[in-house]
């Protein structure tokens, strides 16, 4: 996951590093006003998304199988405190009849 992520903030970081090129060059409208600090991170993350979205098909497919094999074994150790749990009322509530 933690690779996913790194690899995401990489790609924006490359798209920002194009997207001010892009402006500074004047290909890309600047900002209204002085608005360059906003419009060219905002653009970064315009080119970043589908690019992401396509190179890193794989690893968000790996990312998605560790956290479903995460959550699953979660849902496991609840059920197993569940039912220990249970077993434990049973047996609470089987002395305190024998009593």
């Amino acid at each position: 996951m933690l690779r996913y992520t790194l690899m995401r903030l990489g790609i924006f970081a490359g798209c920002l590093v194009v997207a001010w090129g892009l402006v500074y060059v004047g290909i890309v409208p600047s900002g209204r006003n002085g608005s360059n600090g906003l419009w060219i991170p905002l653009l970064a993350l315009v080119l970043s998304a589908p690019i992401s979205f396509v190179v890193l098909r794989k690893e968000r497919d790996r990312a998605s199988e560790q956290v479903v094999a995460r959550v699953d074994r979660m849902k496991a150790n609840m059920q197993a405190s569940a039912l220990e749990e249970e077993l434990a009322g049973e047996e609470a509530r089987g002395t305190s009849k024998a009593s």
